[in-house]
């Protein structure tokens, strides 16, 4: 009845569209839940178009899959049986809701989705969630995985990891958050999984406390780990075997992790000098782990994030052992204890620093002067909270860093007055942030932009509260700032533009009437790809004939 029902409704939206329509066109009639039988190959679909989508290779059909999103993906598998296989056999990434009620599904979803090398196993925090014969069932049908997430899966135990790992030996990568199981259970990975390359692990509450904890190895993952991620661990020392033991390591972040750090950093960078990136953030450290840090020549990027034992002569010895230094990002967290002598030293020995994120450091003109004249390849540049950064400042860095192409400036002292510096100087910017400067106002920002053109210039007058510059990118785009975009002068830039710009309205125009007749139901699963295809050959047709 409700499949009857539902035709005649999808009918008489047919025939209220024919009415639009030249009466020699017709339009296949499929009911949307209603799959096609696999030898329809000669059906008509989209006003007379031969249906050539029954004629590719199921591997031409994945691909074509392969870019379409979720939900579109989803409602082509009801097509007919063999999209309904092939959608399921090139799915190779799955995220599930791993409460305890996915145990009985198990079976008959992996045996659809076989393919399967990425899976994310997340539960909220107010269920309970999948239990180890659960993992052990998983692990069993998706022996080729290479990437697993566990987020708050407490039902897990040692014994459920250890079966894991086991049946799924080409691990490569492993996050897990919030889960329960301890280090027995992360011992066994290590040791069954020899091509681990990446550990992630935050809050693991498993782990004992106290004398009685066991420590975690690398096992046979030693010569394959290149990343190790700790975050928010209260015995996260408990890793320091593992880290000592990768041999290959490259990366190593530390995130709020409970302890004295010193000496295991010491530790470590005696066994280990292949470190290329570290991250050290809200941890204790002080200047005898920046000493031991540069035992690592080859370092490259170095991110000190709120770690206020770390001073100016640790940077100055980190500083002078690692001159390939590309990276640092500083959050000195107000305590003023980096200032110009580490920033200085910096300067004198990485020549080849790139990027410098300062938050909560008072540099000078000293220093700046220093490393715009030092660091010749130094492209982006981010102050933020800086007492001392004002016009003076910021008329140093115009004048000397030739090749800064992005510059940042947040919460710090800087007037219109520094902006017009800015008009003249920097030859290779492209790019300038300035939030939460009070005193540069809207009229400035223009200025800037008008006797500047090719320079995008985005204020945010900190108006409107904003969350903390981030040491990643030193500070936040939000919907409050005012964005100057630099237009694109050539006249040939603006017809290509153009172009592109109508390719895309017409990409667009085609995409939601296909979208339309898809909820209608006017239109299949096979028209819906051939629009695709079709889409995308007149986008890209015009994008290439501009």
């Amino acid at each position: 009845m409700g499949q009857s029902t539902s035709t005649a409704a999808i009918s008489s939206r047919r025939e209220i569209n024919h009415s639009n329509r030249p009466k020699s066109k017709s339009t296949a009639l499929i009911c949307p839940m209603q799959p096609l039988e696999d030898n329809d190959d000669n059906e008509i679909i989209d006003g007379g178009d031969p249906d050539y989508i029954s004629e590719l290779p199921d591997e031409c059909l994945a691909c074509i899959f392969q870019s379409l999103n979720s939900g579109e993906r989803k409602r082509c598998s009801l097509v007919c049986h063999r999209w309904f296989r092939v959608e399921g056999q090139s799915r190779h990434r799955l995220s599930l809701n791993a409460q305890s009620e996915l145990y009985p599904l198990i079976d008959s979803l992996f045996s659809r989705f076989d393919s399967v090398t990425k899976l994310a196993l997340k539960c909220d925090r107010r269920s309970a969630s999948i239990c180890d014969d659960a993992l052990v069932q998983i692990s069993r049908k998706c022996r080729n995985l290479t990437r697993l997430k566990l987020r708050a899966c407490r039902e897990l135990t040692d014994a459920g990891m250890d079966a894991f790992a086991k049946n799924c030996k080409g691990l490569k990568k492993l996050s897990c958050g919030s889960c329960t199981f301890g280090a027995k259970g992360m011992n066994a990975v290590l040791e069954n999984c020899s091509s681990l390359e990446e550990l992630s692990v935050k809050r693991l509450r498993g782990i004992t406390d106290g004398a009685t904890a066991e420590p975690i190895g690398p096992g046979a993952a030693a010569s394959s780990l290149k990343t190790i991620c700790l975050k928010e661990l209260y015995n996260g020392q408990c890793f320091g075997p593992l880290i000592t033991g990768a041999k290959n390591l490259k990366t190593l972040k530390l995130y709020r992790c409970s302890g004295d750090w010193d000496k295991l950093l010491q530790s470590v960078t005696e066994h280990v000098t292949s470190l290329i990136e570290i991250h050290l953030e809200r941890l204790q450290v002080s200047d005898v782990g920046l000493l031991a840090i540069s035992n690592c020549s080859d370092l490259e990027i170095l991110h000190l994030v709120k770690t206020p034992e770390c001073t100016n002569i640790g940077l100055l010895s980190l500083s002078e052992r690692c001159k390939h230094l590309r990276k640092l990002h500083i959050d000195g967290w107000k305590a003023n204890r980096i200032g110009d002598d580490g920033l200085i030293a910096v300067s004198k020995n990485c020549g080849n620093l790139q990027e410098l994120v300062l938050i909560g450091v008072n540099p000078t003109k000293q220093s700046l002067e220093s490393l715009a004249t030092n660091c010749k390849n130094l492209e982006r540049l981010a102050l933020c909270g800086s007492d001392t950064v004002g016009d003076p400042e910021i008329s140093c860095i115009a004048a000397k860093c030739i090749a800064l192409k992005k510059l940042c400036i947040k919460s710090c002292p800087v007037s219109n007055q520094g902006l017009e510096a800015l008009a003249n100087g920097c030859p290779s910017l492209v790019k300038v942030k300035l939030k939460k400067c009070r005193a540069v106002t809207m009229e400035g920002a223009e200025w800037l932009k008008n006797n500047r053109e090719s320079l995008a210039v985005n204020l945010d007058n900190g108006e409107t509260e904003q969350q903390d510059a981030s040491a990643s990118d030193g500070a936040q785009e939000n919907g409050g700032a005012a964005e100057f975009p630099a237009p694109a002068v050539p006249s040939q830039m603006a017809a290509a533009a153009a172009a592109a710009v109508a390719a895309n309205n017409m990409a667009r125009s085609t995409s939601r009437s296909s979208s339309m007749k898809w909820r209608l139901g006017l239109l299949s699963g096979r028209s819906f790809v051939a629009c695709t295809l079709r889409r995308w050959s007149s986008a890209n047709s015009n994008g290439r004939g501009s």
